[in-house]
């Protein structure tokens, strides 16, 4: 289970990265040219941030069975000295917390919003922190933290 966890978990984080790609470069458009918030413009607000929400339930049923995770709190004074453990028991796991965090409010707030300007620019900042966040502690090959393949196998 946990193999296959990670797998769906490396990737979904395809479909986190493209869909804030897209509600980034859709309210940079909206809001620069001041067009009208569309019920497209909503729907993707709201399955980004549906996608971002499924991607970190998966991230916590993983971190739930994962053995590095087991290990750091049955080994913490070892594990701590090991950047590989504490990247992925520590730093991923609270970094992509507040950007679900950071996302969940920009879309929430973004919704309220009274004018379509508005709308378009909370998007705008909230999603570029949210992908700034999720961009930094995704491990990535060239990640000096901690390096992982852009796709596994199954």
């Amino acid at each position: 289970m946990y193999d296959s966890l990670l797998n769906i978990h490396s990737l979904f984080r395809w479909l986190v990265v493209l869909s804030l790609l897209l509600s980034i470069g859709l309210a940079l458009r909206g809001y620069t040219t001041q067009s009208t918030f569309s019920s497209t413009a909503n729907r993707i607000r709201h399955w980004t941030a549906t996608i971002g929400h499924i991607q970190f339930i998966i991230g916590i049923l993983l971190y739930l069975k994962s053995p590095v995770a087991q290990y750091l709190y049955t080994n913490f004074s070892d594990a701590i000295d090991n950047w590989q453990i504490v990247f992925f028991s520590i730093i991923h796991s609270l970094v992509m917390l507040i950007a679900v965090v950071v996302l969940t409010l920009g879309s929430a707030l973004a919704k309220r919003k009274p004018t379509d300007r508005a709308k378009y620019k909370t998007i705008l900042i909230w999603y570029t922190v949210a992908f700034l966040l999720i961009f930094i502690a995704i491990p990535w090959p060239f990640s000096p933290l901690a390096e992982r393949p852009l796709l596994r196998s199954f």
